[in-house]
């Protein structure tokens, strides 16, 4: 029977194969890793297994070697043969083409690497000596052979193969031409070939089409007519394929498992295909280790275990009252796939019914379905606008159970009721969505989601959808509480850690991979044995004043009361995220999270952190033009850094170009637009600030005082090692450093500061050695002694909830 199927790719590549080669890469690394630091536990091992071997019979071990030796190519041969006549060459000749590769390679590491590079790592592979091979050349095409073509659902080859590889590692071992390392690095070599070639070629697609569907039908007792491919529900990546499936009358109307009508689909056929099972799979690990264990469900399902957990699934929510589509049969559909086929239900998925049909009544109806769900201690997980069907009837149906689990504990179900409340009112708003659920739950069964409504707890889709409206889960939570006042609204701990955690534990690590070579290249005898101590303290004193300073120029510019002690930790743990972010990003980002969680809002947050980085980046380049010309008019030896009569025309230049160029009505759009964005909040927040005098010297003091401290300290840098340049000039210098350090998208700005430093100093006429040796005192003091106390402070602020 003809189906209307869309076109099939003849190869795909499947997220599966990616994932295994990166596995094996990742092992194999560990593997070499592993045997470069235990050398003597791997030559024990070998000793070990050794001498085991040597009190085995003789008769046995040689009846394995002569089997290995022929079964260890006959078994994938005969394998290669049966798949080529059951018309599957194309994945045979990839397998091959995976075994020609890993015979190459291992040719080439025995008989090239091995001898141009002895020692190391190759050595304890080899563990024999340079007499034998650091991998089992052997074995290796085999092993990519067997990865490349696919054995999956035939046990019998797959148990014939493995054996006679088992066999072959074993008489490697016995005869000491192999070491453990050597198989196991032997192994992990050849599935990681295998699988990347799988994935480079493409896979002959396995997936069967709709014929073969159709035909397991057939065989399940249905006669089917005619059948078509459904479209996916929009946004949906990993829903499995659907047919419509329209059955000849039957002549016995009273037996037919599903009447036949006229004009429509008396199916919708369901099919898991084995290679989607892994579709979403990082996703889903990684949501695994980050909750708790009873927040999410399986991340890794086989097609056996996929067919048999939606089918418990559909029978479960049937039993319990719950309104959805029929489960009339499963079947499996060849090797690679497996069907569910339920009785078709005419109508439309909630996120597809228009909004002025979205009554209340329907929703009614939904949290009624849900109920019945919820007392038979079922757990749909993906309650989201396609996963509820809205018949031509008005009435609602639950579908897409493949996620479902049943005999759930308490945390499983609130879950489920903070995600149907939110894809609810996504669709009809928080009022309607609480007002109805209320009346169908009860106002207690409603308050215990509150605290589980957290972005973290809801899925993917519905996470996207809430970007467009941020406020809607504090909108449901408000609703709830307005019914039931004293609920308890503290949110449930999820997460077993938090991103940030991993971003401060990679960035100590950064931070320290940075620091350790920089700190490793200064002569430390040099500077111990040339440097005056007592300038050094005097610099380290003025680089500990900065973050006094930087304290006072935050608070200036909010008109909340701030902790100055708190204050005064936040610049320090920024002065650890610098290292790991542009100079300019990270202290934005530090303190306007640490105003937010202080009880200022996020747009009068951000205004505030604008508003003084604003006012400092003004107060920056007034200080640079005025010290400038003071400069050039005081010291001879430093006019290169004082604006010259070329400046100053090409300035006026570039100003005379913006302006022609903002006469054009479209660019004065876009500039006006993003400034207004940028500072939308700012120029409010300055007026604020304007009002309270004791707030604005707080604020001008701070950023003067900032200034000062790292003039100082610059300053006392350069005397420590015996050098001196007129105050103007070290003002110059430094304030020309720091603009291009916030400029440069280097951490802290790594390498500009020091380039700039040390030129300028040199042109002002500072030695190039003194030069060189105060600027790594300078970013010493201000730069890499800050980070273990930034990263205690951020770790300290982290646990207190403060950022």
């Amino acid at each position: 029977m003809p189906v209307d199927d869309p076109p099939r790719p003849d190869r795909i590549r499947r997220p599966a194969d990616a994932i295994r080669f990166a596995a094996s890469c990742v092992l194999l690394a560990a593997v070499m890793l592993l045997v470069s630091f235990a050398q003597q536990t791997t030559h024990g091992l070998q000793t070990d297994i050794a001498e085991g071997t040597a009190h085995a019979p003789r008769l046995l071990l040689s009846l394995a070697t002569l089997a290995s030796s022929f079964g260890v190519l006959a078994v994938p041969v005969a394998f290669a043969v049966e798949r080529v006549v059951r018309k599957d060459g194309k994945r045979v000749a990839i397998a091959l083409l995976a075994a020609v590769i890993a015979f190459l390679l291992t040719i080439g590491l025995d008989d090239l690497v091995v001898p141009s590079a002895p020692g190391g790592v190759l050595d304890s592979l080899i563990w024999g000596g340079t007499g034998t091979a650091p991998v089992h050349t052997d074995i290796a095409p085999v092993i990519a052979f067997v990865s490349a073509v696919g054995m999956a659902g035939r046990a019998r080859w797959q148990a014939a193969t493995w054996t006679m590889i088992g066999l072959a590692a074993l008489t490697g071992l016995t005869a000491s031409y192999a070491s453990v390392a050597a198989l196991a690095a032997t192994y992990l070599l050849g599935r990681a070939i295998g699988h990347g070639t799988l994935y480079a070629v493409g896979t002959p697609n396995p997936r069967p089409p709709g014929t073969a569907v159709v035909a397991a039908l057939e065989r399940l007792g249905f006669r089917p007519e005619r059948a078509a491919y459904l479209d996916p529900a929009d946004g949906d990546t990993e829903e499995p394929r659907r047919y419509g499936v329209a059955l000849a009358p039957d002549e016995d109307e009273e037996a037919a498992r599903v009447p036949a009508r006229r004009g429509e689909w008396n199916l919708e056929v369901r099919v898991l295909d084995r290679d989607q099972q892994t579709a979403g799979v990082l996703y889903r690990v990684w949501r695994l280790l980050r909750l708790r264990g009873a927040t999410t469900g399986r991340a890794l399902r086989s097609l056996r275990r996929s067919l048999e957990q939606e089918s418990l699934m559909a029978y479960a929510v049937d039993a319990a009252g719950a309104r959805t589509p029929r489960l009339a049969g499963t079947s499996e559909v060849g090797t690679e796939a497996a069907l569910l086929a339920y009785e078709h239900v005419p109508g439309r998925r909630l996120g597809d019914v228009p909004d002025q049909e979205v009554t209340d009544g329907l929703l009614t109806d939904v949290w009624r379905q849900f109920r019945r769900m919820q007392a038979g201690r079922l757990a749909h997980r993906r309650l989201e606008g396609h996963a509820v069907l809205v018949g031509d009837d008005g009435r609602a149906y639950v579908t897409d159970l493949r996620s479902g689990e049943v005999a759930v504990g308490d945390l499983a179900l609130r879950l489920d009721l903070a995600q149907l409340l939110t894809t609810l009112a996504l669709r009809a708003g928080p009022e309607r969505a609480v007002a109805t659920a209320a009346a169908v739950l009860g106002e207690e069964t409603l308050a215990a989601a509150v605290p589980l409504l957290q972005r973290v707890a809801l899925s993917r889709a519905t996470r996207a959808a809430l970007r467009q409206d941020r406020g809607l889960l504090t909108r449901i939570r408000e609703q709830i509480v307005r019914l039931k006042p004293e609920t308890e609204a503290a949110p449930v701990r999820l997460e077993r850690f938090q991103p940030r955690t991993i971003f401060s534990i990679v960035a100590l690590s950064f931070a320290a991979y940075i620091v350790i070579p920089q700190v490793a290249s200064l002569d430390i005898a040099h500077l111990v044995s040339t440097a005056t101590w007592w300038w050094v303290a005097v610099a380290l004193g003025a680089a500990t004043l900065t973050y006094l300073a930087a304290a006072f120029m935050l608070m200036g510019f909010v008109p909340e009361r701030l902790s100055l002690g708190r204050t005064v930790l936040v610049q320090v743990a920024a002065s650890f995220v610098k290292l790991v972010a542009p100079a300019a990003v990270g202290g934005v980002a530090v303190n306007t999270r640490y105003l937010q969680r202080s009880g200022v809002r996020p747009g009068p947050a951000v205004a505030s952190v604008g508003a003084s980085q604003l006012v400092g980046m003004v107060t920056h380049i007034l200080l640079l033009i005025l010290f400038g010309f003071l400069t050039g008019s005081t010291n001879k030896a430093t006019q290169d850094l004082a604006p010259s009569r070329t400046i100053v025309i090409a300035v006026f230049v570039l100003a005379l170009v913006a302006g022609l160029t903002l006469t054009v009505p479209k660019v004065r759009r876009v500039v006006s637009s993003r400034l207004r964005s940028m500072f939308s909040g700012v120029v409010p927040r300055l007026v604020d600030v304007l009002q309270s005098p004791r707030k604005l010297a707080t604020g001008m003091g701070g950023t003067l005082l900032l200034t000062v401290a790292f003039v100082l300290c610059l300053d006392a840098s350069i005397r420590a090692f015996g050098g001196s340049l007129h105050w103007t000039s070290v003002v110059v210098v430094f304030l020309t450093a720091n603009a291009l350090g916030s400029a440069a998208p280097t951490p802290g700005g790594l390498g500009a500061v020091e380039g700039a430093l040390t030129l300028a100093l040199t042109i002002s006429g500072l030695a190039a050695e003194t030069a060189t040796s105060a600027v790594l005192l300078y970013r010493l003091l201000t730069l890499w002694l800050p980070v273990l106390p930034g990263w205690a402070a951020f770790a300290y602020l982290q646990r207190k909830q403060a950022i």
